[in-house]
């Protein structure tokens, strides 16, 4: 039987590193892409010392060559690449328009859609050669609702689901499916920290009083349900977010 191949980006910590363990466990040879190598090795070594097949490549999405660099390893590798997970992104800062950073939103246009086009290109002809490809993109509710001091975020997402929309229009009629998943309020190691420039106290106020917002792990196993199902099952939009976030504006908070 074919080794089935999946390309995760992003996947040094956060939710790429969770789902990066998780398709390994489901059986996938994991090719864990990211920019940091140590904690990419990290990651790695831990999915093979638990049994699991994972290769690293070290990969900045925002780079061509380092993309046509991935491309390659994935073509040699023993195997089909069937899922691309197209994780890699992130947010900087909280200005408003009027204030507007345009090197941060600069920043957040490259890797959130751009990252995601220049990827997906380099590697749609594997996943269609195989006749099963699967292409989840991790948006953000951020992308489907905006909210005051996140413009350049919601911008960016935005951009996200319409690569994602656009995407799954262009593809019917061909053997890839494109499935968007839209996290909500997701704590994780880096994600708020990075934002604000590493004030860890701003960065704690965002889960403060929520006793259970998601964590990563919640995302990969929407990501190994998903892409798991029989391939003529498509789920184009999966919005997912913590029993205490009704809403973008609406979050349940302990005192």
């Amino acid at each position: 039987m074919s080794v089935s191949i999946a390309v995760v980006t992003g996947a040094s910590s956060g939710i790429g590193a969770a789902t990066a363990r998780t398709l390994a466990a489901a059986g996938f040879h994991v090719v864990a892409a990211a920019r940091r190598a140590d904690r990419l090795d990290a990651v790695v070594k831990q999915i093979t010392a638990d049994g699991h097949r994972a290769t690293a490549a070290y990969v900045d999405v925002t780079d061509d060559a380092q993309v046509a660099a991935l491309a390659e390893t994935v073509a040699g590798l023993p195997g089909r690449l069937e899922l691309l997970v197209n994780n890699a992104g992130g947010a900087l800062g909280s200005d408003y328009v009027e204030a507007a950073d345009l090197a941060d939103w600069r920043w957040m246009y490259e890797v959130n859609v751009l990252g995601t086009v220049r990827v997906t290109k380099a590697l749609l002809p594997a996943l269609e050669a195989s006749g099963a490809g699967t292409i989840v993109i991790i948006s953000s509710t951020a992308g489907l609702v905006v909210y005051e001091g996140g413009g350049g975020y919601t911008a960016a997402k935005h951009g996200t689901t319409a690569v994602a929309e656009t995407l799954r229009l262009e593809l019917c009629g061909r053997p890839v499916r494109v499935i968007e998943i839209d996290p909500g309020m997701v704590k994780t190691d880096e994600f708020a920290l990075v934002r604000f420039g590493g004030d860890a106290e701003k960065a704690a106020a965002v889960y403060r009083g929520v006793a259970e917002p998601l964590v990563a792990d919640d995302i990969a196993e929407c990501v190994r349900w998903s892409a798991t199902l029989p391939h003529h099952v498509n789920v184009d939009r999966l919005v997912v977010r913590p029993l205490a976030q009704a809403a973008q504006h609406k979050v349940h908070r302990v005192e």
